[in-house]
Protein backbone atom coordinates (compact mmCIF):
# COMPACT_ATOMS: atom_id res chain seq x y z
CA UNK A 1 0.00 0.00 0.00
CA UNK A 2 1.17 3.54 -0.77
CA UNK A 3 1.39 6.56 1.47
CA UNK A 4 -0.89 9.54 0.85
CA UNK A 5 2.01 11.47 -0.65
CA UNK A 6 2.84 8.62 -3.03
CA UNK A 7 -0.79 8.49 -4.16
CA UNK A 8 -0.67 12.22 -4.88
CA UNK A 9 2.56 11.76 -6.82
CA UNK A 10 1.05 8.99 -8.93
CA UNK A 11 -2.06 11.07 -9.61
CA UNK A 12 0.11 13.99 -10.68
CA UNK A 13 2.05 11.80 -13.09
CA UNK A 14 -1.17 10.62 -14.75
CA UNK A 15 -2.56 14.16 -14.82
CA UNK A 16 0.54 15.47 -16.60
CA UNK A 17 0.57 12.50 -18.99
CA UNK A 18 -2.99 13.25 -20.11
CA UNK A 19 -2.46 17.02 -20.24
CA UNK A 20 0.76 16.80 -22.26
CA UNK A 21 -0.12 13.69 -24.30
CA UNK A 22 3.08 12.21 -22.91
CA UNK A 23 2.54 8.60 -21.73
CA UNK A 24 4.40 7.39 -18.66
CA UNK A 25 5.91 4.09 -17.55
CA UNK A 26 3.62 1.61 -15.77
CA UNK A 27 2.90 2.74 -12.22
CA UNK A 28 4.11 -0.54 -10.78
CA UNK A 29 7.63 0.31 -11.99
CA UNK A 30 7.56 3.61 -10.09
CA UNK A 31 5.46 2.50 -7.13
CA UNK A 32 6.16 -1.22 -6.54
CA UNK A 33 3.85 -1.38 -3.49
CA UNK A 34 0.75 -0.06 -5.29
CA UNK A 35 -2.44 -2.09 -4.78
CA UNK A 36 -6.04 -1.91 -6.01
CA UNK A 37 -7.23 0.39 -3.22
CA UNK A 38 -4.35 2.76 -3.95
CA UNK A 39 -5.30 2.74 -7.61
CA UNK A 40 -8.93 3.68 -7.04
CA UNK A 41 -7.90 6.45 -4.65
CA UNK A 42 -5.38 7.77 -7.21
CA UNK A 43 -8.12 7.88 -9.85
CA UNK A 44 -10.47 9.69 -7.46
CA UNK A 45 -7.83 12.33 -6.72
CA UNK A 46 -7.82 13.33 -10.37
CA UNK A 47 -11.60 13.07 -10.73
CA UNK A 48 -12.09 15.42 -7.77
CA UNK A 49 -9.55 17.81 -9.28
CA UNK A 50 -11.47 17.91 -12.55
CA UNK A 51 -14.78 18.42 -10.79
CA UNK A 52 -13.30 21.29 -8.79
CA UNK A 53 -12.26 22.87 -12.11
CA UNK A 54 -15.86 22.85 -13.32
CA UNK A 55 -16.48 19.47 -14.91
CA UNK A 56 -19.48 17.38 -13.89
CA UNK A 57 -20.05 13.63 -13.62
CA UNK A 58 -21.84 12.38 -16.74
CA UNK A 59 -21.77 8.74 -15.70
CA UNK A 60 -19.53 5.76 -15.15
CA UNK A 61 -18.01 2.89 -17.09
CA UNK A 62 -17.19 -0.71 -16.26
CA UNK A 63 -13.94 -2.20 -17.52
CA UNK A 64 -12.57 -5.74 -17.56
CA UNK A 65 -16.12 -7.05 -17.84
CA UNK A 66 -15.29 -10.04 -20.02
CA UNK A 67 -13.86 -13.32 -18.77
CA UNK A 68 -11.00 -13.05 -21.26
CA UNK A 69 -9.90 -9.64 -19.99
CA UNK A 70 -10.18 -10.69 -16.35
CA UNK A 71 -7.99 -13.71 -16.96
CA UNK A 72 -5.46 -11.55 -18.80
CA UNK A 73 -5.28 -9.18 -15.81
CA UNK A 74 -5.40 -11.97 -13.23
CA UNK A 75 -8.54 -10.69 -11.52
CA UNK A 76 -11.97 -12.07 -10.74
CA UNK A 77 -14.05 -8.89 -10.99
CA UNK A 78 -14.30 -5.84 -13.26
CA UNK A 79 -13.01 -2.34 -12.56
CA UNK A 80 -14.63 1.05 -13.09
CA UNK A 81 -14.03 4.65 -14.09
CA UNK A 82 -15.86 7.98 -14.26
CA UNK A 83 -17.31 9.63 -17.37
CA UNK A 84 -17.13 13.42 -17.16
CA UNK A 85 -18.89 16.18 -19.06
CA UNK A 86 -15.74 16.95 -21.07
CA UNK A 87 -15.72 13.37 -22.35
CA UNK A 88 -19.05 13.52 -24.19
CA UNK A 89 -18.87 13.63 -28.01
CA UNK A 90 -21.64 14.03 -30.58
CA UNK A 91 -22.28 11.96 -33.66
CA UNK A 92 -21.36 13.91 -36.78
CA UNK A 93 -18.57 15.89 -35.12
CA UNK A 94 -15.12 14.45 -35.94
CA UNK A 95 -12.93 13.71 -32.93
CA UNK A 96 -9.31 14.87 -33.03
CA UNK A 97 -7.00 11.89 -32.44
CA UNK A 98 -4.20 14.31 -31.51
CA UNK A 99 -6.04 14.97 -28.25
CA UNK A 100 -5.23 11.45 -27.05
CA UNK A 101 -2.27 9.18 -26.53
CA UNK A 102 -3.46 5.87 -28.02
CA UNK A 103 -7.19 6.19 -28.80
CA UNK A 104 -9.31 3.08 -29.24
CA UNK A 105 -13.04 2.42 -29.45
CA UNK A 106 -15.30 -0.17 -27.85
CA UNK A 107 -18.91 -1.03 -28.66
CA UNK A 108 -21.30 -0.93 -25.71
CA UNK A 109 -24.93 -0.74 -24.64
CA UNK A 110 -25.47 2.43 -22.61
CA UNK A 111 -27.88 2.54 -19.66
CA UNK A 112 -29.46 5.93 -18.95
CA UNK A 113 -30.74 6.08 -15.38
CA UNK A 114 -34.04 7.68 -14.49
CA UNK A 115 -33.59 7.00 -10.79
CA UNK A 116 -30.59 6.84 -8.47
CA UNK A 117 -29.52 3.25 -7.81
CA UNK A 118 -29.14 1.80 -4.33
CA UNK A 119 -25.60 1.10 -3.19
CA UNK A 120 -24.34 -2.02 -1.44
CA UNK A 121 -27.53 -4.03 -1.99
CA UNK A 122 -28.19 -3.12 -5.63
CA UNK A 123 -29.65 -5.95 -7.71
CA UNK A 124 -30.21 -6.46 -11.43
CA UNK A 125 -33.91 -5.88 -10.81
CA UNK A 126 -33.06 -2.50 -9.25
CA UNK A 127 -31.05 -1.59 -12.35
CA UNK A 128 -33.85 -2.47 -14.76
CA UNK A 129 -36.41 -0.57 -12.67
CA UNK A 130 -34.20 2.53 -12.50
CA UNK A 131 -33.16 2.60 -16.18
CA UNK A 132 -35.18 4.96 -18.38
CA UNK A 133 -33.79 3.45 -21.56
CA UNK A 134 -30.80 1.76 -23.14
CA UNK A 135 -28.94 3.34 -26.04
CA UNK A 136 -26.37 2.29 -28.67
CA UNK A 137 -22.99 3.69 -27.68
CA UNK A 138 -19.31 3.73 -28.51
CA UNK A 139 -16.79 4.25 -25.75
CA UNK A 140 -13.54 6.01 -26.52
CA UNK A 141 -10.71 4.62 -24.43
CA UNK A 142 -7.13 5.76 -24.07
CA UNK A 143 -4.12 4.89 -21.95
CA UNK A 144 -1.76 7.35 -20.38
CA UNK A 145 0.64 4.41 -19.92
CA UNK A 146 3.24 3.85 -22.65
CA UNK A 147 2.14 1.54 -25.47
CA UNK A 148 -0.93 0.27 -23.57
CA UNK A 149 1.41 -1.91 -21.48
CA UNK A 150 -0.94 -1.81 -18.52
CA UNK A 151 -1.43 -3.89 -15.44
CA UNK A 152 -4.48 -3.78 -13.20
CA UNK A 153 -3.12 -0.94 -11.07
CA UNK A 154 -2.43 1.14 -14.16
CA UNK A 155 -5.85 0.91 -15.74
CA UNK A 156 -7.72 1.53 -12.46
CA UNK A 157 -5.57 4.52 -11.50
CA UNK A 158 -5.93 5.84 -15.05
CA UNK A 159 -9.73 6.11 -14.61
CA UNK A 160 -10.20 2.67 -16.19
CA UNK A 161 -8.65 4.03 -19.40
CA UNK A 162 -11.70 6.25 -19.95
CA UNK A 163 -11.57 8.96 -22.62
CA UNK A 164 -15.05 9.55 -24.05
CA UNK A 165 -18.51 8.37 -25.01
CA UNK A 166 -20.68 8.76 -28.10
CA UNK A 167 -24.40 7.92 -27.92
CA UNK A 168 -26.61 7.00 -30.85
CA UNK A 169 -30.19 8.14 -31.36
CA UNK A 170 -31.91 4.83 -30.53
CA UNK A 171 -33.89 4.60 -27.30
CA UNK A 172 -35.69 1.58 -25.90
CA UNK A 173 -36.98 0.72 -22.44
CA UNK A 174 -35.39 -2.34 -20.78
CA UNK A 175 -38.83 -3.93 -20.46
CA UNK A 176 -39.18 -4.00 -24.25
CA UNK A 177 -36.11 -6.07 -25.04
CA UNK A 178 -34.03 -9.01 -23.82
CA UNK A 179 -30.84 -7.05 -23.22
CA UNK A 180 -28.67 -10.14 -22.89
CA UNK A 181 -29.60 -11.26 -26.41
CA UNK A 182 -28.66 -8.00 -28.16
CA UNK A 183 -25.87 -8.35 -30.72
CA UNK A 184 -23.64 -5.72 -32.30
CA UNK A 185 -21.66 -5.44 -35.52
CA UNK A 186 -18.90 -2.86 -35.96
CA UNK A 187 -18.07 -1.44 -39.39
CA UNK A 188 -15.07 0.62 -40.47
CA UNK A 189 -16.38 2.37 -43.53
CA UNK A 190 -18.33 -0.36 -45.30
CA UNK A 191 -16.20 -3.22 -43.96
CA UNK A 192 -17.28 -5.33 -41.02
CA UNK A 193 -14.38 -5.54 -38.58
CA UNK A 194 -15.90 -6.97 -35.38
CA UNK A 195 -19.06 -8.39 -33.94
CA UNK A 196 -20.19 -9.56 -30.53
CA UNK A 197 -23.05 -10.14 -28.15
CA UNK A 198 -24.17 -8.35 -25.01
CA UNK A 199 -23.83 -11.67 -23.20
CA UNK A 200 -20.03 -11.20 -23.41
CA UNK A 201 -20.44 -8.69 -20.59
CA UNK A 202 -20.68 -10.91 -17.47
CA UNK A 203 -23.41 -12.92 -19.19
CA UNK A 204 -25.69 -9.87 -19.25
CA UNK A 205 -24.63 -6.20 -19.06
CA UNK A 206 -27.31 -5.46 -16.45
CA UNK A 207 -25.28 -7.61 -14.08
CA UNK A 208 -22.28 -5.33 -14.66
CA UNK A 209 -24.32 -2.22 -13.80
CA UNK A 210 -25.53 -3.79 -10.55
CA UNK A 211 -21.95 -4.78 -9.68
CA UNK A 212 -20.85 -1.22 -10.36
CA UNK A 213 -23.49 0.28 -8.07
CA UNK A 214 -22.32 -1.97 -5.24
CA UNK A 215 -18.62 -1.36 -5.93
CA UNK A 216 -18.69 2.44 -6.06
CA UNK A 217 -20.70 2.59 -2.84
CA UNK A 218 -17.57 1.48 -0.98
CA UNK A 219 -15.88 4.68 -2.21
CA UNK A 220 -18.80 6.93 -1.30
CA UNK A 221 -20.00 7.19 -4.92
CA UNK A 222 -23.58 6.67 -6.21
CA UNK A 223 -24.96 5.99 -9.67
CA UNK A 224 -27.43 8.85 -9.91
CA UNK A 225 -30.53 9.69 -11.94
CA UNK A 226 -29.44 11.08 -15.30
CA UNK A 227 -26.12 9.23 -15.35
CA UNK A 228 -25.06 7.19 -18.37
CA UNK A 229 -23.57 3.82 -17.45
CA UNK A 230 -21.38 1.84 -19.85
CA UNK A 231 -21.26 -1.78 -18.67
CA UNK A 232 -18.49 -3.13 -20.88
CA UNK A 233 -17.72 -3.87 -24.50
CA UNK A 234 -19.50 -6.32 -26.79
CA UNK A 235 -16.45 -6.48 -29.06
CA UNK A 236 -12.67 -6.22 -28.94
CA UNK A 237 -11.11 -2.75 -28.76
CA UNK A 238 -10.17 -1.16 -32.10
CA UNK A 239 -7.45 1.45 -32.70
CA UNK A 240 -8.74 4.83 -33.93
CA UNK A 241 -6.72 6.80 -36.48
CA UNK A 242 -7.25 10.04 -38.41
CA UNK A 243 -9.82 9.54 -41.17
CA UNK A 244 -11.44 6.48 -39.58
CA UNK A 245 -15.24 6.30 -39.59
CA UNK A 246 -16.87 3.60 -37.47
CA UNK A 247 -20.51 2.52 -37.23
CA UNK A 248 -21.84 0.08 -34.64
CA UNK A 249 -25.17 -1.55 -35.53
CA UNK A 250 -27.09 -3.09 -32.65
CA UNK A 251 -30.00 -5.48 -32.95
CA UNK A 252 -33.13 -3.97 -31.40
CA UNK A 253 -31.74 -0.52 -30.52
CA UNK A 254 -30.23 1.05 -33.65
CA UNK A 255 -26.76 2.35 -34.46
CA UNK A 256 -24.08 4.86 -33.47
CA UNK A 257 -21.36 6.42 -35.63
CA UNK A 258 -18.05 8.07 -34.79
CA UNK A 259 -15.53 9.80 -37.04
CA UNK A 260 -11.90 10.72 -36.33
CA UNK A 261 -9.68 13.41 -37.77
Amino acid sequence: MLSDSQRVSAANLLWAAERDRAPIDPLISTFPDIDVVDSYEIALLNIRKRIESGETVYGHKVGLSSEVMQKMMGVDEPDYGHLLSSMVYNEGTPIDTAAFCYPRIEVEIGYVLGKTLPGEDCTEEDVLAATDYIVPSIELIDSRIKDWKIGLADTIADNASSAGVILGQGRIAPSQVDIGSISAVLFQGDEEIARGDASAVLGNPTKAVAWLARKVASFGVRLEAGHVILPGSCTRAIDARPGDVFRADFSEIGSVTVEFK
